[in-house]
């Protein structure tokens, strides 16, 4: 099917009515965000039972797409969480309703597949590769690159039809549903500045003084690259950060003598911006957050590592991907007894939850099958 091109307002206006009407449209974004902090949307791909568009965002005004995506039509995407950061940056809006088909495709048996290879399984549907460093924020795009973004969208109905039969024969569609709702609400866009500190590397290795000035500096860094839109390592690199830290410089010629800041760094107004973060940083002592094996009692630590390998065969043997069912957090979590612990609720308590907290309890146990796997035995019923 031809894709239409939207370039224009009122043809973006007309679209977005239509569609809104619609029970369903297939969704996908192109974007950029190497010079940039916040991604800048390049492309939008949007298919309904009357067609593809492939709607230009450098040449319309992308607010009024928030009609679409605040109405009662399923927006269906596949790996829809950096689609979703996109999609609030640029409209400051996330779909009303949202069906992940990289998502639901995990509680069929599948690990996290591209959307190629989910394709050509499900449909027999083969697309061509498209060039990975396209730049999508050229104009015009060539024939072929229109061919290739319409591709993204051009079966992905199709596949939510295909895949939602499938979970609905396993009794599995609700399980996905609620996986769907957990991804739609996760909160998306920038993190808390404050905890920029924690995402550099090695980080973990700086005393307590100099984690308080390495938490200052970069979330004054995090800031600038924020109201500048610019990548954070364009501010200050992680390096210097680092190098900061340990020194935690009063004068300029002190800041120049740390390991990563170049002249640029030190000079001027950037400069002063930098001592004021270490000097405000001087006086804070924020600890580095524990290993979750330590926020649990000694007796339940080994318990994190058993468990996770029987989630890990109990996945494989029911056909779904065990990323979906808990991560090491969640065992934690559950373990400490932990009123949010996402294992206590929804659908993982009724998959596996339950008879975690009868495993932690001592009413049940694991042990080897006789065929190098895990099961779970009622203790119970053996005595």
């Amino acid at each position: 099917m031809t894709a239409v091109w939207i370039a224009d307002q009122a043809s973006f206006e007309q679209l977005i009515d239509a569609v809104a009407t619609e029970e369903r449209y297939a969704l996908d974004t192109e974007f950029h965000r190497e010079r940039t902090y916040f991604p800048r949307v390049a492309l939008v791909q949007i298919a309904w039972s009357g067609g593809i568009a492939l709607i230009d965002p450098l040449a319309v005004d992308m607010s009024s797409f928030s009609r679409l995506l605040e109405s009662d039509a399923l927006a269906v995407l596949h790996a829809a969480q950096q689609d979703l950061d996109v999609l609030q940056t640029c409209c400051r809006s996330v779909p009303k309703r949202l069906f992940d088909t990289q998502l639901a495709a995990g509680f069929i048996g599948y690990s996290t597949p591209s959307l190629s290879s989910l394709l050509a399984s499900e449909l027999k549907v083969h697309v061509a590769k498209g060039d990975r460093l396209t730049d999508w924020l050229a104009r015009p795009l060539t024939q072929e690159q229109r061919e290739y973004a319409a591709s993204d969208v051009d079966h992905l109905l199709e596949l939510h039809d295909r895949i939602t039969a499938q979970l609905d024969a396993l009794g599995r569609l609700e399980w996905a549903l609620q996986a769907c709702e957990e991804l739609r609400t996760r909160p998306v866009g920038p993190a808390d500045p404050l905890d920029a500190w924690l995402r550099i590397k090695d980080a973990k290795i700086l005393k307590s003084k100099a984690r308080g000035v390495a938490r200052s500096v970069a979330a004054w860094r995090e800031r600038r690259a924020m109201n500048s839109d610019i990548p954070v390592r364009q501010v200050l690199p992680d390096l210097a950060i680092l190098g900061v830290a340990q020194r935690a410089p009063r004068t300029v010629p002190e800041l120049m003598a740390c390991r990563g800041v170049e002249e640029r760094h030190a000079r001027g107004k950037l400069g002063e911006e930098i001592l004021a973060a270490v000097a405000a940083g001087r006086e804070d002592e924020p600890d580095m957050p524990s290993g979750e094996g330590e926020e649990l009692s000694r007796g339940l630590r080994p318990a994190v590592t058993l468990v996770s390998a029987w989630i890990g065969e109990l996945s494989r043997q029911r056909k779904i991907d065990p990323t979906l069912l808990a991560t090491r957090t969640d065992l934690v979590a559950l373990l400490r007894g932990d009123d949010g612990a996402r294992l206590a609720h929804g659908w993982r308590a009724e998959f596996i939850g339950d008879d975690l907290r009868r495993l932690v309890e001592g009413h049940a146990a694991l042990s080897f099958d006789g065929k190098g796997g895990l099961r779970l035995i009622d203790l119970a019923e053996q005595g």
